[in-house]
């Protein structure tokens, strides 16, 4: 599976005359595997049709395409599956968006400190290399 941030933007030439997408359809204009796509439906952020015998052909709608889209800029934004399905589940009701619009203000808030933590450490680990490196430099020439 490539990275969410490289992938091309969705278009709807890949929809059926219907509306439909099949799982080949998504994962092409995604770029992921047929496999990621199921994965995202057992965690419950895509909910397809099924048709066929046995049900086994899974039929997409414009509204599992664009749960996709979303999903996949939820997970370049850094956020968890079980962050993204909340907060997509919460744009399906028709209540209020204000509620809505808190939770995801919640989570961006709470992955910004989380990022913000990352970085800080991240700066103090770089700190530390330096120095290393500055000693081995000095060690180095003392011994030359």
């Amino acid at each position: 599976m490539t990275n969410a941030a490289s992938c091309p933007q969705p278009s709807d030439e890949t929809a059926a005359d219907d509306g439909t997408y099949s799982i080949g359809d998504l994962a092409r204009e995604f770029d992921l595997t047929t496999r990621a796509i199921r994965f995202y439906e057992d965690m419950g952020l895509l909910q397809p049709q099924r048709s066929g015998p046995g049900g086994r052909v899974r039929v997409y709608a414009a509204r599992d395409r664009t749960r996709l889209k979303l999903t996949l800029r939820a997970k370049r934004l850094g956020l968890s599956l079980n962050e993204a399905r909340e907060i997509l589940d919460m744009y399906d009701s028709p209540r209020d968006t204000g509620p809505q619009l808190r939770k995801f203000l919640d989570v961006l808030g709470a992955h910004r400190q989380a990022l913000e933590a990352q970085l800080t450490e991240l700066h103090a680990n770089l700190e530390e290399v330096k120095a290393h490196e500055r000693e081995a430099r000095a060690l180095l020439a003392r011994s030359s």
